[in-house]
């Protein structure tokens, strides 16, 4: 299985538009970060989680042409906004693409993309098909997928195991059952928006304590805000098998 880290940033990415603090002037590269998304792949099948607003520069950046599947954690702007840009990958693939979401979110996907479940198709539609999916594991070809019931702040959202990786974001509390599902992972991405408190996600002392029960072999941290700060900085705070996660990092399970 190969990961590609589409965008580590958060809903205003990093730099942030007008921003003068250290971070956004980073001239560092790892500083600069797009707004979260995942992409998988396998011998058999490639799977998008979320698609926000840079998802067409995300797959220009990385040489990416095709995903078969795409896996939606909520439906905040940031991951779900980009999907208008899935139709050239449908010119491309000649078919249309599953995308799997809770029913709340699915709903709100349907009200915002009305037009492309209107009655009368017309070419130039996103060819898109909502499947609905709930905290039952099913599966995509030669991946497990387990979603991660999680809460960001008050609003329940999913994370997804797939296979021995999990991708958490948005991230607030995770309960006992839910974390009982992250056991045995190779690799845990999860989030921290910042070293302080933060009422709907994770800060970085959370972060790890998660990262801590969980016990992944191997520990990523996304949807990372300016607020951090330089990473050359915070990124010495964290235990061996933790780094940041950058943008366009390839990680090979």
């Amino acid at each position: 299985m190969k990961v590609i880290a589409l965008g580590t940033g958060t809903s205003q990415g990093v730099p942030i538009i007008g921003c003068k603090c250290r971070t956004c002037l980073s001239g560092d590269p790892r500083d600069t970060r797009l707004r979260s998304a995942l992409y998988v792949e396998t011998t058999r099948t490639k799977i998008a989680i979320d698609i926000g607003p840079d998802f067409r520069q995300q797959f220009l950046t990385n040489n990416l042409e095709t995903v078969d599947h795409i896996l939606i954690t909520h439906e905040h702007n940031d991951h779900v906004i980009g999907l208008d840009e899935v139709r050239p990958i449908n010119f491309l693939q000649q078919k249309s693409i599953p995308i799997y979401a809770e029913e709340r979110v699915a709903g709100e996907i349907r009200k915002r993309f009305h037009y492309a479940f209107a009655k009368h198709d017309y070419p130039g539609l996103p060819q898109i098909q909502l499947k609905e999916i709930d905290n039952n594991p099913f599966k995509i070809e030669d991946i497990q997928i387990t979603p991660i019931r999680i809460l960001h702040g008050r609003l329940p959202i999913f994370g997804y195991r797939l296979n021995n990786l999990a991708y958490i974001t948005d991230a607030k509390t995770i309960d006992q059952e839910n974390l009982n599902k992250l056991q045995g992972l190779d690799v845990l991405i999860i989030n921290a928006l910042r070293k302080e408190e933060h009422y709907s996600h994770l800060n970085l002392e959370g972060c790890l304590e998660y990262i801590e029960k969980i016990g992944p072999k191997r520990a990523f941290i996304t949807h990372i805000s300016h607020k951090m700060g330089p990473v050359e900085e915070w990124s010495t705070l964290l235990p061996e098998n933790v780094r940041p996660l950058e943008d366009n990092l390839t990680i090979n399970l």
